[in-house]
């Protein structure tokens, strides 16, 4: 297995791609390709280790790649005319068989345009979404979209539905994933247009598409283990998911000036250690890696734009699993199956139907 990593995209690039890949080699067992400018990478990997990377690991290599999509690059157009950027020479290397997963934490908007013009779409997915990972409790959640659409249709919701629940079923061994529509209420009459008719989609389609819909879902209800997958569309999802990430930033903050704030609290911190490092760990985002960008041809997976050795690290682990577990071929398997082609027509008939109303 080969991980091609885009090494010149992300706000600590090059130096915490390079550090990620370097601490993640022992720990994985596939080769991991960086993707960018080889001097760059060469002199920076010669500074941090004083050495090359050849006598670091035999399965750690550079593929040379002159020019680099910036984070306020206009994505089509970048894609278009930056031609041997690291983000499209890494996309071409995976189209062609040259690597087995992508993993980039570059422009986001280059990123999903180039998964989506260069590596193509799956057939039947109208429209791929990125399923990130969560913490939940005594488990995992995942949150699609949490990026990708920011305008959607319910039928994107629909298969976003579909696709996150093949995902957890296959690749997470969960048997019926309960899946929740992100919403303000509970009741089926509440929220925006989008939102009520994404459930009465889900509503009348789930049995056919083998999805465990439970209903709506509040927000607050989302961690407490009731919910395997929150859908939403790409602007509400990434909102909450920032959200979340900053809620989970500013506990352990106040948890650490609380128990620095005095000797006595030091102390009596002590005993609660082992706790508060338990807890650290579950809420520290680091741990779960990026984003999996669900519905295209070949794996994708986003990382953090401010992403660090650590994350880094741990999206390349998250990366070969992904990989390992065949997640692209079941997803393959089920869309340009004819049951649900027939399943996807009859919906979009029906959806038209309502429009016509």
């Amino acid at each position: 297995m080969k991980i091609l990593l885009d090494a010149m995209g992300g706000d600590n690039a090059p130096d915490a791609n390079i550090k990620g890949a370097v601490s993640a080699i022992n720990e994985v067992e596939a080769e991991v390709v960086l993707v960018g400018n080889e001097k760059i990478i060469n002199d920076k990997v010669q500074e941090f280790y004083g050495k090359s990377l050849k006598y670091i690991s035999e399965r750690l290599s550079i593929h040379n790649a002159t020019e680099v999509i910036e984070m306020e690059d206009i994505p089509t157009q970048a894609i278009k005319t930056k031609k041997d950027s690291s983000m499209v020479v890494g996309f071409n290397m995976l189209k062609k068989g040259e690597g087995d997963v992508f993993i980039s934490a570059g422009n986001s908007g280059a990123l999903l345009t180039g998964a989506t013009l260069l590596v193509g779409r799956i057939k039947g997915v109208d429209r791929p979404a990125l399923a990130g990972i969560l913490p939940a409790y005594h488990g995992r959640l995942v949150l699609m979209d949490c990026g990708a659409n920011t305008n959607c249709k319910p039928i994107n919701l629909l298969q976003f539905a579909q696709m996150s629940s093949i995902y957890m079923h296959n690749t997470l061994g969960i048997e019926a994933p309960k899946i929740g529509l992100l919403n303000i209420g509970t009741e089926e009459t509440k929220g925006n247009e989008l939102v009520k008719q994404s459930y009465q989609l889900l509503n009348k389609y789930s049995k056919d598409l083998n999805i465990n819909f439970i209903g709506n879902l509040e927000g607050r209800e989302a961690f407490l283990g009731g919910v395997d997958v929150v859908i939403a569309d790409g602007f509400t999802g990434n909102v909450f998911l920032k959200t979340v990430e900053g809620l989970g930033k500013f506990v352990k903050k106040s948890l650490t000036e609380s128990f620095m704030h005095s000797i006595w609290s030091k102390l009596g911190s002590l005993p609660s250690l082992p706790a508060i490092k338990r807890f650290s760990k579950v809420m520290d985002y680091k741990e779960y890696g990026g984003a999996l960008f669900l519905g295209v041809q070949k794996p994708v997976v986003k990382a953090h734009g401010s992403s660090d050795e650590k994350l880094f690290k741990f999206t390349i682990k998250q990366a070969e699993q992904f990989v390992k577990n065949k997640a692209v071929d079941q997803l393959t398997e089920v869309y340009e199956s004819d049951k649900n082609k027939e399943k996807m027509l009859e919906i979009k008939e029906f959806i038209a139907h309502l429009e016509t109303k």
